[in-house]
């Protein structure tokens, strides 16, 4: 009697505990996703072989694959307070490698940029790679822009410190600081750190990225829709519509005038 007591008094913990790791499973899956805080333009999610648009709120899970148009932008936020933004003609695929929680992203192609935060002041160990090159955080502001079909990956660091190594080309990391960037070639070694010159040139992108962002921003906000149509002419065009049944096209500037009727 007493061992069958014993044994329900360790069974019943072990029920309870079960029944917590399943009841927090949905919520580990939840965890593992990003939620779009900020959605510009043409923006989607590749998923059942297709691509399908993605609205503020909206979450992107493990291995799937966020594509931006020409005039898309996002920024996402994961479960422990990092953000990474997608700027336009981007691909990025999320926690590719679900195993590891460690790996955030794999840039195909385009620009992201990236915001680690600490987990109370502990280093918060996060991975971004590209086809060329694996970019090793723990606690830090960066932006990787992969430049072509070969995957030149371009490495620039805002604050902390990352480390870069080639996937491709034997040797060892590079370290980046603030003000610091480099550019990782295929099947080459490490290049030099890239000058004050590059650092500039990345500055005035991101000042024409946060303009581009701001107008479609005030664009959606005063209800205006894409890109407006550009005429040719002034008056003329507009002046025909709705004369009669039909529209005639406006005779080119430069055409002269018909003659005079001959004279009777």
């Amino acid at each position: 009697m007493l061992w069958r007591m014993t044994l329900s008094g360790m069974v019943r913990p072990l029920l309870v505990a079960a029944a917590v790791v399943v009841s927090l499973a949905p919520l580990r899956a939840q965890d593992t996703a990003a939620k779009a805080l900020v959605i510009n333009g043409d923006v989607s999610v590749l998923r059942d072989s297709g691509p399908w648009a993605l609205f503020e709120g909206n979450t992107v899970r493990p291995k799937q694959m966020v594509k931006t148009g020409a005039d898309g932008y996002a920024r996402f936020q994961v479960s422990d307070g990092s953000t990474f933004e997608v700027f336009p003609n981007s691909q990025v695929m999320f926690r590719d490698n679900p195993p590891s929680w460690k790996d955030l992203l794999d840039v195909v192609i385009g620009r992201v940029k990236v915001y680690i935060q600490h987990l109370n002041g502990v280093p918060n160990p996060n991975n971004v790679s590209s086809p060329t090159a694996v970019i090793s955080v723990r606690g830090t502001v960066f932006e990787v822009v992969v430049e072509d079909e070969d995957g030149t990956t371009f490495v620039s660091v805002d604050e902390g410190l990352v480390a870069v190594r080639s996937k491709a080309s034997a040797g060892g990391e590079v370290f980046l600081h603030p003000a610091e960037s480099i550019r990782v070639f295929k099947n080459q070694p490490l290049a030099q750190k890239m000058d004050k010159g590059s650092i500039a040139r990345g500055v005035v992108r991101a000042i024409q990225d946060a303009a581009r962002v701001a107008l479609q921003r005030q664009a959606g906000a005063g209800g205006v829709g894409t890109t407006p149509t550009t005429t040719t002419g002034t008056g003329g065009a507009q002046g025909d519509k709705g004369k009669g049944g039909t529209t005639t096209a406006p005779a080119p500037p430069s055409a002269p005038p018909p003659p005079p009727p001959p004279g009777g």
